[in-house]
């Protein structure tokens, strides 16, 4: 590079510099050579401002995750256009006494200077320590796992399950007491962000609501907009808490992107062509900013979400994408009764590839329990006492004969110890899956545990007046709670185990933990039962 070439880049730089690394690295650049100067950045404000996390471990590492934002509301999110080195470092003990590995990655700015740090070679099936250091600022350190080695006899793995998190509902209390818990890891199913604009009123039972805090901005449809959004949920310190507690196994759902959206099509029926760049940029922004390998990068509007890990022969973790590759919820995506739309025989829920996967993985799978760690409600509940059976259409109800499809396949193998794992609901439900939730089989096919939200929907109430009827009409359901909160499961080869914890409100800081039930399923018995 020629000495014009550098000094114009410095120029063009220099405004962006300054605001993010401060005047003395500028005056550093000028007169050592470029790669050199960015060896030591100095920032004016600390850049680990939007935590740290790991995720998608394996039995010989994890990934490691971090976003440099010395101003993360800022459109360049206090950085210059240029890549970064950061240091990382993964150690056996907490003190960093025993440090197992270490390196440097590029933060680079075409991904908003995050950093995914793919680590390998280290012991199976315990925990690690691990942060980040950029110039002369370190991050918070994080607790990892590996998982066992393949094959391993595991006799007991706990995680939590958690998401539905609206920013503008109220505070994640629920997070900073999932960090406490003693998990494993954490699988979030969806909803991480919402995309709604700021600055306006909740409609609620009872009318409407002021935010408890507020969203920056707009509704979101651009890199940047994803960016400001993700970093405001990220800035918060009990989401950044549970983070450093544990791997997280994410997937998305659709607020990460645009309400009920599926496949090229939005609610608003944008033109495809046009969401396709909606859906380009918000799943960049996802992947910049959760802990997910490089086969997860997005190749355009799509992105390699559905994968497995395993625990040893305990648990298979199939995790899946119930929104790329869908087709559109039928009779206008509302709550009806009457929709032929629900039994149309060519629609696709997981898609054609993804449920072949599934399937495959399910029938070959040796571990005790497998587990479909996915989005939307499987059981058919009739939601209304209306005439004739209500369906929730974005849920696996509108799409009768993939659901159909995917427990028979179940059952025709005789695939013992099937639990599937759902958000969206913002309550909590517990029940068993059959062909038909009006007329039970003898025995059920699997059993489904869904998760509450962390704050959406406000405070909530233990049981919902809709949801008593909900409770009492449907033989197939066995539990239901409409406060705020997570799921923890404990699972040995002998059982699994639920726990609901609940929060008391969320509406303010402070709200009070309890556990509102345990439930129980036993290894070859698909019936829920009290712990």
């Amino acid at each position: 590079m020629t000495d014009n070439v550098r000094i114009a880049r410095l120029a063009l730089s220099r405004r962006a510099m300054l605001r993010g690394f401060g005047a003395a690295a500028v005056a550093a650049m000028a007169y050592r050579p470029w790669a050199q100067a960015w060896a030591d950045p100095i920032f004016l404000r600390y850049p680990f401002q939007l935590g740290i996390a790991s995720g998608d471990p394996a039995p010989d590492g994890f990934v490691l995750w971090t976003r440099l934002a010395p101003e993360p509301l800022a459109i360049d999110h206090g950085m210059p256009a240029l890549a970064v080195p950061v240091e990382w470092e993964v150690a056996e003990d907490d003190s960093f006494r025993m440090i197992a590995q270490k390196g440097t990655a590029l933060a680079r700015p075409e991904l908003g200077h995050a950093v995914h740090v793919e680590v390998a070679g280290l012991k199976p099936g315990r925990p690690y320590w691990y942060r980040f250091i950029a110039g002369r600022e370190r991050s918070a350190v994080g607790r990892a796992m590996t998982t066992p080695a393949i094959g391993t006899r595991l006799d007991h793995v706990r995680f939590a399950v958690a998401g539905c998190q609206h920013y503008e509902q109220g505070f994640f209390t629920a997070h900073r007491y999932l960090s406490r818990e003693q998990i494993d890891f954490v699988f979030c199913y969806g909803d991480y962000i919402y995309e709604g604009r700021g600055d306006r009123l909740r409609q609620t039972r009872e009318g409407p609501v002021e935010p408890i805090r507020r969203h920056e901005g707009n509704e979101i449809y651009s890199i940047i907009d994803y960016r400001r959004r993700y970093a405001q949920y990220k800035m918060d310190a009990d989401l950044q808490a549970a983070h450093a507690a544990a791997p997280w196994l994410v997937v998305y759902d659709d607020h990460e992107i645009d309400n009920n959206w599926a496949d090229a099509l939005d609610q608003d029926d944008t033109p495809p062509a046009i969401f396709a760049l909606r859906r380009q940029m918000a799943l960049q922004a996802y992947y910049e900013h959760m802990p997910l390998r490089a086969a997860s990068l997005p190749i355009g509007p799509a992105m390699q979400l559905y994968r497995q890990i395993a625990f040893g022969e305990l648990v298979d973790i199939n995790l899946l994408d119930t929104r790329q590759y869908r087709t559109d919820q039928p009779c206008g995506d509302r709550w009806r009764s009457d929709c032929p739309g629900a039994t149309r025989p060519d629609a696709q829920m997981l898609g054609a590839k993804q449920e072949a996967w599934l399937v495959d993985r399910l029938a070959k799978s040796k571990a005790q329990w497998k587990t479909l760690a996915q989005q939307v409600m499987v059981m058919d509940l009739d939601r209304s006492a209306d005439p004739g059976i209500t369906y929730n259409l974005d849920s696996w109800n509108g799409y009768r004969v993939p659901r159909a499809r995917l427990l028979s396949g179940i059952q025709e193998r005789r695939i013992d110890n099937v639990v599937v794992l759902t958000g969206d609901e913002h309550q909590n439900y517990a029940g068993e899956l059959h062909l038909d939730g009006r007329q039970p089989g003898p025995r059920a096919i699997a059993t489904e545990f869904v998760a509450t939200s962390i704050t959406s929907g406000g405070d909530g109430t233990d049981i919902r007046a809709d949801a008593k009827w909900v409770q009492a009409n449907n033989p197939q359901l066995k539990f239901n709670n409409a406060q705020r909160g997570y799921v923890v499961c404990d699972v040995t080869r002998e059982r699994w185990q639920s726990e609901f914890r609940v929060l008391d409100k969320i509406s303010a800081p402070g709200g009070v933990l309890t556990t509102r039930i345990k439930l129980a399923v036993a290894a070859g018995e698909p019936k829920l039962v009290a712990a």
